[in-house]
């Protein structure tokens, strides 16, 4: 899934520890949380992270999917990239490290994008050695849950290239519902326009 995608579009243990403002506005996003699904653990970007980063992004798959403007991934890229998605200030995204919750090694990447009146994007990618184990899947609905539960949202929409089915794999796993397909609506990694995917999650969707 490309990350971030488009604006038309990938645990809290106890509510209680959750320390957002609930009401959230445009730059309402006060702290960082950290959230669990079973063996994982999402968790705030940290320096430390950036030569995961730096490899996870020089990975075919998601250099393909994941586009990050052109050029080679290196270590001032990798941390820039990290900083730039620690930094919640602007209110507008919240984005977080997939790790597994047993040795803290990095999995993927899952971020909500674009909060604004109630609507925000969602994206997303796991490291090779992650994948096939619905990391993402589950990341994504548990981040989903939280942006209801504890951001007030309404509507969270999630955007794949049509070519890339994995992904819809995941957005049906996580419970977005297709809504249509947008035809030659973003160029990825190779330079190529693709037909993309609609899918979304309301607050009111069982």
């Amino acid at each position: 899934m490309r990350h971030p995608p488009r604006a038309a579009l990938k645990e809290v243990a106890d509510n209680s520890a959750a320390r957002l403002v609930r009401d959230v506005s445009d730059s309402g996003l006060v702290e960082h949380v950290q959230l669990t699904a079973e063996d994982l653990l999402l968790r705030p970007w940290r320096d430390e992270d950036a030569p995961a980063v730096r490899e996870a992004l020089r990975d075919p798959a998601i250099a393909q999917w994941n586009p990050q403007g052109g050029g080679p991934i290196d270590d001032e890229i990798a941390l820039s990239w990290v900083r730039r998605r620690a930094d919640w200030s602007a209110g507008d995204h919240a984005s977080m490290a997939v790790t597994s919750a047993v040795d803290g090694g990095l999995l993927g990447s899952v971020s909500l994008h674009r909060i604004h009146d109630g609507d925000a994007s969602i994206g997303y990618w796991t490291v090779p050695a992650a994948r096939g184990r619905q990391v993402a899947g589950r990341a994504v609905l548990r981040l989903t849950d939280w942006a209801f539960v504890d951001l007030g949202l309404h509507r969270v929409e999630l955007c794949h290239a049509v070519a890339n089915p994995a992904s819809c794999r995941v957005a049906d796993r996580a419970g977005y519902r297709a809504e249509g397909t947008l035809r030659e609506s973003y160029r990825y990694g190779d330079g190529r326009r693709y037909d993309e995917h609609l899918h979304a999650r309301l607050a009111t969707d069982r």
